[in-house]
């Protein structure tokens, strides 16, 4: 008991509606209906667990967890609530936590029992037909700052501690856990071979498909690391955690799930670096600045990425500082800074082309291809051209070199290049251009569950404006129209162009 309120579950309580009676016996219903019928809460429990910052025992915090989490139809952990025994974690930021924002980061030891126990209200959320979003986003500069000197002190590795147990004994982690069991090189593989079968797919067709199998996959990886296993293959396992995590993250992003894609990145990075793998840490922060340009809030972006490049290490291979130097750049052109972005870009092609390849790139590296450059070149400057006109030429060479490479079947990425394109031809003051590239995008979109594509081709719709008097472009409105789904709400990060 911290004897001071615990306002990360009065906000939340307010949220939700309840009172404290009314919480009680939920408490208790649920609490049975988990295997745990001799749980007896009442109203000044509750009272103290608001008012004085009284921690209940196992397994009350997973019982709110759960009950806060179908009450507000996003995923809620025992962190946000601020449930966790160690550290200050019922503060929010703004009461003097600001390094320790939504309870990150978290303890070493406790990386597998909150990706376990999110990727099980997540699963429940999908169940239950809920809606996981509402929650705020944490800005860039809060994470980053959080983030920072947790990122850049090496790990402890088990193989360099004392082993005091069973190298095999598990502890217990979060809710809805998988079943652990040790497993070995086989099982291993398997799941490493299943990250390439999802990111393929999710390349090819978008991350609305697939997203509850790659969270149902991390939920079950998140069990197996309740074991210690031999330290070989505990780095490996961590890495299927760090790549499923991205991925579960990207998928989130893409259907607009923007708070839960936040917290699967920085799972994303806390596992990666369990691993021992800086470079794999910092590739996760990247996608968290990705998604900040794609919410237009570039500053967030600029913030994050610094972090991402200073704390992937000195092993980061060229063609991965290339990579975050696009996002960079794609973040400088977001706010106008045209100088800023073309220095970075071309510094990003130079660490391209000195990458000799002798050294094979990581799995999560291959989807970055000279394709991929060009195409964030391409973004980059049509980006620009928003705020520079000029800039819409550069964006039409670019965006012509990615598609004529576009041959791997990443169906997402072609219809991104389409869309820069089209968009570039208008600011060009080239619509006969923009419509063929247009139609080609809207054409490819259909069997794509990305709502990303979406909110480019509606970025796009505003550019053709100007030109409705031409009767093609007029036609091409209307088909646009049609397409379009159901605009999101607001907040949902429909405004953005990535």
């Amino acid at each position: 008991m911290t004897g001071e309120p615990n306002t990360r579950l009065s906000d939340l309580f307010g949220l939700a509606g309840w009172s404290k009676g009314e919480l009680a016996r939920l408490v208790n219903r649920q609490a049975a209906a988990m295997g745990h019928p001799q749980l007896a809460t009442d109203t000044s429990r509750v009272r103290r667990w608001i008012d004085t910052g009284e921690i209940p025992r196992d397994p009350v915090p997973r019982v709110l967890a759960a009950l806060f989490t179908e009450r507000l139809g996003r995923v809620v952990t025992i962190e946000d609530l601020g449930l966790v025994r160690h550290g200050r974690t019922g503060k929010r930021p703004d009461d003097g936590n600001v390094e320790h924002p939504d309870g990150m980061p978290w303890a070493p030891e406790r990386t597998a029992a909150v990706l376990t126990e999110f990727t099980g209200m997540d699963l429940m959320l999908n169940r239950r037909g809920l809606v996981g979003a509402g929650a705020a986003l944490t800005a860039g500069s809060v994470l980053s700052s959080a983030m920072y000197d947790w990122l850049h002190t090496d790990p402890t590795l088990r193989a360099d501690a004392p082993v005091l147990d069973d190298p095999l004994h598990a502890d217990p982690a979060g809710f809805d856990r998988y079943e652990a069991a040790p497993i070995g090189y086989e099982e291993i593989e398997e799941l490493e071979r299943s990250v390439e079968v999802f990111r393929a797919w999710d390349a090819a067709r978008g991350g609305g498909l697939q997203r509850k199998a790659v969270v149902g996959q991390l939920n079950e990886v998140g069990g197996m690391l309740a074991y210690r296993h031999p330290e070989h293959l505990q780095r490996r396992l961590w890495g299927v955690a760090a790549n499923l995590a991205v991925l579960a993250g990207w998928m989130s992003h893409d259907v607009g799930l923007e708070p839960t894609a936040q917290k699967y990145f920085v799972i994303a990075a806390h596992a990666a670096r369990e691993g021992g793998d800086r470079p794999r840490a910092g590739e996760a922060l990247s996608r968290a600045a990705r998604q900040m340009v794609h919410l237009g809030r570039p500053d967030d972006a600029l913030d994050l990425m610094k972090l991402a490049k200073s704390g992937s290490g000195d092993e980061v291979l060229p063609r991965t500082r290339a990579m975050l130097h696009t996002i960079e750049a794609w973040a400088q052109a977001s706010m106008g800074k045209g100088q800023a972005m073309r220095r970075t870009l071309g510094q990003a092609e130079d660490l391209f082309v000195s990458d000799r390849g002798d050294v094979p790139p990581p799995s999560w590296m291959q989807m970055f291809k000279e394709e991929d450059l060009y195409g964030m070149q391409a973004l980059a400057y049509r980006t620009l051209a928003e705020h520079d006109p000029a800039a819409a030429a550069h964006a039409q060479h670019y965006a012509e070199k990615a598609l004529a490479l576009r041959i791997d079947g990443r169906q997402r990425s072609k219809i991104f290049d389409f869309l820069s394109m089209a968009s570039a031809c208008f600011i060009a003051d080239d619509p006969e251009q923009a419509d063929r590239y247009a139609r080609l995008a809207l054409m490819s979109m259909g069997s794509n569950s990305s709502h990303r594509t979406w909110d480019r081709l509606r970025q796009m719709y505003r550019l053709t404006a100007e030109y409705a008097g031409y009767p093609k472009i007029q036609e091409l409105r209307e088909e646009i129209k049609l397409a379009l789904p159901r605009a999101r709400s607001k907040g949902s990060g429909n405004s953005a162009q990535a």
